[in-house]
């Protein structure tokens, strides 16, 4: 298996990959023909790696082992050169010339050390060539071990001959970096996306609304606030605290994609199915989290019913009206044992509640038959464990759908002050108003809610609803 060399460089294909190999689409592939959708769909199982043979190898097969390896190969040289921006670069560089060769010369047995051993090549050329040449190549020779280049990749050694730790713990101390408590919230998402996503820096801005320039440099001014940060795990007494971060961001990036706060998609499913993908790669590194297995099967169970959530023409359709025939009940089945598994792996967490709830959901056949009474017992120990203005508003639900609509009216009235006139508590409240007959305080309500959202469909749901009321 051949090796890129220095001609190769110039003739690489430009803006084919990201920095981190999103979409490593190699020469030919149709971008129809791209397996997005099967690597991160509930029920997929991304845990198994395939073996490949280079007379079987598919283009698919390819694109599945740069997007599986991208963000182990820049964790490694992170973890080794302490480069954030020129690693990105070389990791590039190195998919590319992956991309390039690997159809026609075949994947090699070490698909994982022939990337890291590439990229650290290019990436000791770059450091070599900036203007400070001689200052960098001390510090090249002696950030670089000696076995560099002829040493087996991390976790390929045998044990006690020079292997190192797995390389794919580096995803998680990638996830780690990127999700730093320097880092304001927007900043722990848009890096996260760039370097262990994958997504470019246009996609990346397409998904929050903003101009491409715009999120360049958030992301550049979140690099330069991690550059120095040591590439190394947390210690164990601020673990905790340090994984919370990476999941909340990981269930940010689920929430935008599942319901898009702005814009004309109620659903954008690249986010949705990237947050999928990401936590389906913590749950590898740490299968006995019970936050982690509780946040993937909440992700499963909610996205297995979005081919139902939509209309026709793209419109909105509430839960209680949704053909749930439609639902994926591979998702389901799979979400509900990992909904199970988080339950024992520990004490019950936010995620875990969360996740049986939405496996309560998903087992109803039918709306009148979903187990409310439960649900809102579910309820009452998420609001008594956080004080997330969400879970008081779906308990305020879960009380109306116990106690009868009036009830529920005066929980949602009690949250007025703490949510600050979120358009999510008008939407509620139009629900429960027209529920209890007062179908003028309920139209006032509906149209109160579309006024307040920036999502499009939404906005067309709350107003229809509301004219059905003038009727």
């Amino acid at each position: 298996m051949r090796e890129p060399g220095a001609g190769d460089r110039d003739r690489r294909p430009r803006g084919t990959l990201s920095a981190a190999g999103r979409g490593a689409r190699v020469p030919g592939a149709h971008p129809h023909h791209r397996r997005r959708d099967r690597l991160a769909r509930p029920g997929a199982d991304l845990d198994q790696e395939r073996p490949l043979r280079a007379d079987r190898t598919t283009d698919d097969d390819i694109e599945d082992l740069l997007r599986r390896h991208a963000p182990q190969v820049l964790g490694a040289l992170v973890r080794r050169y302490g480069h954030f921006d020129p690693a990105e670069d070389a990791v590039q560089e190195a998919l590319i010339a992956a991309a390039t060769q690997w159809p026609e010369d075949g994947v090699p047995e070490n698909p994982r050390g022939w990337l890291i051993r590439v990229a650290s090549r290019r990436l000791t050329d770059r450091l070599r060539s900036d203007e400070a040449r001689r200052r960098r190549e001390e510090t090249v020779a002696a950030l670089t071990p000696a076995d560099a280049f002829v040493a087996p990749p991390p976790g390929e050694g045998p044990t006690g001959q020079g292997g190192r730790a797995p390389s794919e713990d580096d995803t998680l101390t990638l996830l780690f970096l990127c999700c730093h408590p320097a880092l304001t919230p927007a900043a722990q998402i848009a890096l996260t996306l760039r370097a262990v996503g994958g997504l470019t820096t246009a996609e990346i801005a397409r998904a929050h609304l903003v101009e491409e320039a715009t999120m360049a440099q958030r992301i550049s001014r979140a690099k330069r606030a991690v550059r120095g940060a040591e590439f190394r795990r947390p210690e164990p007494e601020d673990r905790d605290r340090r994984l919370a971060a990476v999941l909340q961001v990981l269930y940010l990036v689920f929430n935008e994609g599942y319901t898009a706060t702005a814009g004309p998609d109620l659903h954008r499913t690249d986010l949705a199915r990237e947050a999928i993908r990401l936590t389906r790669s913590v749950r590898r590194l740490l299968p006995h989290e019970g936050r982690v297995t509780g946040l993937l099967a909440l992700m499963v169970l909610t996205e297995a019913r979005t081919p139902a959530r939509t209309g026709p023409d793209g419109e909105l359709v509430p839960l209680d009206e949704q053909d749930r025939a439609l639902w994926d009940r591979t998702a389901i089945a799979e979400g509900t044992a990992l909904a199970e598994e988080a339950l024992a792996q520990g004490p019950a967490g936010d995620y875990q509640l969360q996740a049986a709830i939405a496996a309560l959901h998903d087992e109803a056949g039918r709306a009148e038959d979903t187990d409310w009474p439960q649900i809102l017992a579910l309820y009452e120990l998420l609001v008594h464990r956080t004080p997330d203005p969400a879970a008081a508003l779906g308990r305020a639900v879960a009380v109306a759908m116990v106690h009868g609509p009036r009830a529920g009216l005066v929980e949602v009235d009690a949250l007025a002050g703490a949510s600050g006139g979120h358009y999510r508590l008008d939407a509620v409240r139009a629900h429960l108003l027209e529920r209890a007959g007062d179908h003028d305080a309920a139209r006032t309500a509906y149209l109160a809610a579309a006024d307040g959202t920036l999502s499009e469909p939404e906005a067309r749901y709350l107003r229809a609803r509301a004219d059905r009321l003038a009727l």
